[in-house]
């Protein structure tokens, strides 16, 4: 592991050099004293000040902070794999010139592994996590340590056609398995709107089901790739497969299922007489109400589904952590930043702005949230009683190792598949195999 971490921060230190060739921030080139660089996902609000998403936050809280520091956006790729790479490459590298990071949860336990990020300082991390939904605080802890801030938190919902599901016969105020949706798309021939390309929103569906099931995929020793246990084989990982299979085979999932993601899962579900069913984030709301008003009558949305008849679900776990580079310079103001970028009242904008939901449960509450968010009440239960994906600093090896091997998703085999991941990822910890 030793000649591995070195070996990345050697390409990490090329990267960066390359990186400031293109015009991107130098590094090790802080800036002016009171400047902050904030390396953030895209989020609908691009680099707009007025956007409503977190460069509208870096403007509001450098306008509040008068004076005291200055945040400056630069935006990442659009894939969560290409945002992993970018910024791991500038902490590797030690470039004090990114000095705040949006970090999908799944990463951060990676990046804190290596010192990476900086602890949260004592006086700051009940400010950080008062009123958070628990998954993602967890998600943001590694080894004990808090290590970044929640900002918002993101869970996935069923939504369906009300005029699909009651021709189905289906009692949509009860909870509903996979089963029963599969079974209501055959009969009357309409789509379930998944992600299973070989991508990270496979990963979701996939950690979703076996959670689902009782169930986990890293099952003892996150942090120890000699002894790690997978529980991909179990009876919960066999479940979770034969739902899978289910999808592909029925053809419920679309005749390209293994093509699928958020977008084209959006896409089918608003294209007419297309779907019935979709599995999807909460910006949905908005977006259906944009792309297709007249349809917004006919939506309906509840829990994700269970698994396993008679077994709460476990909603996927999403969102962003924002965390603090180790190398940054300037740690005190960079604390001071986050304070304001992550307070209820940041928030709530955001999630008004962006339709991304927040982190602290107060928001939902808030009249105009739920106005504009119907499901605002299902959307925090389904944080509360959500799963995140393993929390491992191994998670980018463990994620796409089980991606291909279940890959497309009408090779899977619930007898064999969830074995052969486990033997992937093992030779891939152990350095018997490449990915």
């Amino acid at each position: 592991m030793r000649n591995r971490r070195m070996t990345q921060r050697a390409a990490a230190i090329a990267a960066c050099a390359l990186t400031a060739v293109t015009a991107l921030s130098a590094c090790g080139s802080s800036g002016p004293d009171n400047q902050l660089t904030w390396f953030i996902n895209p989020d609908g609000g691009g680099a707009d000040p007025k956007g409503g998403g977190q460069a509208q936050l870096a403007a509001q809280c450098t306008a509040a902070s008068n004076g005291d520091y200055a945040i400056k956006v630069e935006i990442l790729p659009n894939s969560a794999s290409d945002q992993r790479q970018q910024v791991l490459r500038r902490l590797a590298a030690a470039d004090s010139s990114m000095d705040l990071m949006s970090l999908d949860p799944v990463f951060v336990a990676e990046f804190a592994e290596p010192g990476y990020l900086a602890p949260v300082p004592a006086q700051y991390e009940q400010t950080f996590v008062a009123d958070a939904v628990n998954p993602i605080v967890e998600s943001s802890r590694w080894k004990d340590k808090l290590v970044g801030a929640p900002m918002w938190a993101n869970t996935q919902l069923l939504w369906y056609r009300k005029s699909v599901a009651q021709a189905a016969g289906l009692d949509m105020t009860k909870p509903v398995t996979w089963d029963q949706i599969i079974a209501a798309a055959q009969s009357q021939k309409k789509l379930i709107g998944v992600q299973a390309r070989l991508y990270e929103g496979y990963m979701v569906w996939i950690n979703a089901l076996i959670e689902g099931a009782g169930g986990h995929v890293i099952t003892a020793n996150p942090d120890n790739a000699k002894t790690m246990e997978l529980g991909l084989s179990s009876e919960a990982g066999r479940q979770a497969a034969t739902v899978i299979k289910k999808v592909a085979d029925t053809g419920v999932g679309g005749p390209a299922v293994g093509s699928t993601n958020e977008t084209t899962s959006l896409d089918f579900f608003l294209a007419e007489d297309t779907s019935g069913f979709m599995l999807n984030w909460p910006y949905v709301w908005a977006a259906t109400a944009k792309a297709n008003p007249g349809m917004v009558s006919d939506i309906g949305y509840t829990r994700y589904p269970q698994t396993v008849a008679g077994e709460d679900s476990k909603p996927p776990l999403g969102g962003i952590v924002l965390g603090v580079n180790a190398a940054s310079t300037k740690k005190d103001k960079a604390w001071k930043a986050l304070q304001c970028l992550t307070s209820a009242e940041s928030q709530k904008t955001y999630m008004l702005g962006t339709g991304n939901p927040a982190a602290r449960k107060s928001v939902y509450d808030d009249a105009k949230v739920k106005e504009m968010f119907p499901m605002a009440d299902l959307i925090r239960t389904s944080l509360d009683d959500g799963a995140p994906r393993p929390l491992t600093q191994y998670y980018g090896d463990v994620s796409t190792a089980i991606q291909k091997t279940y890959s497309p998703p009408n090779s899977v085999d619930p007898g064999s598949t969830g074995r052969a991941a486990e033997e992937l990822i093992k030779a891939v910890l152990k350095g018997e195999a490449l990915l």
